[in-house]
């Protein structure tokens, strides 16, 4: 009987070091970042680049993912208010069938996008590496990333901490409990971002330099 009571308090004091931990992560990426991330384009500077992040276009069940599109609408917001000059679509491409900067850059050409203005990462398997890549591949130290708020908060974090000046444009959000299990998994994600930070993760990828004019 003595041994369970201890393993409950050992049980208790583990949960409780780990939501603190949690709460201090989540805490400190949104402080940080909240003069950098907005959803009015009129506090945003006129950078040479935006930076989309990808996610898939289609979600499980075979329906239109509202995160993509609403990320499509913002980016193309950016480039047609003036903002931005080009855009990095920076996404998963490890699955033959399954090639998220293509998407976008399909996506953004219907809507008015030049071809050339369009810059395709296909190594952007994490954020950490669609941010690094940004500034080692592309060559750019500054731009604008385009995401929902939460995806925003982490991926400008990310950026100051590798020397980068980011600001993150959020674009539409989707309803709160369509978007539960994102928005859980973005606060383990944010918890991440410090492991990664003590251990040196560094991008999976590098490659050749990419010029944009």
């Amino acid at each position: 009987m003595k041994k369970i009571k201890i393993l409950i308090l050992v049980a208790f004091f583990v949960f409780l070091i780990t939501g603190i931990f949690t709460y201090w992560c989540n805490f400190t990426i949104e402080s940080e970042t909240e003069d950098q991330v907005t959803s009015n384009l009129g506090n945003l500077p006129q950078e040479k680049t935006g930076l989309l992040l990808g996610t898939s276009k289609t979600l499980a069940s075979g329906k239109p993912n509202a995160y993509f599109f609403n990320r499509i609408t913002a980016a193309v917001e950016l480039y047609k208010a003036g903002k931005i000059k080009n855009i990095i679509v920076s996404g998963d491409n490890s699955q033959k069938n399954y090639n998220e900067p293509e998407d976008m850059k399909i996506e953004l050409i219907k809507q008015g996008i030049p071809a050339e203005k369009i810059f395709e990462d296909f190594a952007g398997f994490r954020t950490l590496d669609s941010i690094v890549r940004a500034k080692e591949i592309f060559g750019q130290q500054s731009f604008i990333i385009i995401s929902q708020r939460f995806h925003n908060e982490r991926a400008v974090y990310l950026a100051q901490k590798n020397g980068i000046e980011a600001f993150g444009y959020n674009a539409e959000d989707v309803n709160q409990y369509a978007g539960l299990k994102t928005n859980l998994r973005e606060y383990l994600a944010r918890v991440k971002v410090f492991w990664d930070f003590l251990f040196g993760v560094e991008p999976k990828f590098g490659g050749k330099k990419i010029s944009i004019p």
